[in-house]
């Protein structure tokens, strides 16, 4: 059976779909945008800020569904701009230091709400 999962240290879904979905011992978590959880805003700054505040928000989720970043198996990255790729990997490397997920970085035409990143999920038990 599966099992919804939603907390209030990430935003809200911003259309029909859940933060995460847990089922059988894995947990999608859908693409998450660098908004305030606490202020529904974009946060302030360039790719690194944007990227930090993804980050805290996968965060927010696994905590919320039990799990950590070392369960995290795959993440896809997408960009709003290659150009944006590096800054973005020393940010999400630091999460990651030891034995990272398998992960696609794409770079797309538009992300919602004109954000630099978003990065989806899925982590293992």
């Amino acid at each position: 059976m599966k099992r919804i999962i939603s907390t209030e240290n990430a935003p809200g879904a911003i259309g029909p779909y859940s933060q995460a979905v847990e089922i059988k011992g894995v947990l999608y978590i859908s693409g998450q945008v660098p908004l305030n959880p606490s202020t529904g805003k974009i946060v302030n700054g360039g790719i690194k800020e944007q990227t930090e505040q993804v980050m805290k928000n996968i965060e927010g989720i696994l905590e919320k569904a039990g799990y950590t970043f070392q369960d995290v198996v795959k993440s896809t990255c997408l960009l709003s701009d290659m150009s944006n790729f590096k800054a973005m990997n020393e940010v999400y490397g630091r999460y990651y230091a030891e034995n990272p997920p398998a992960r696609a970085a794409f770079a797309v035409k538009e992300l919602p709400l004109n954000v630099l990143v978003e990065i989806e999920t899925i982590a293992v038990k």
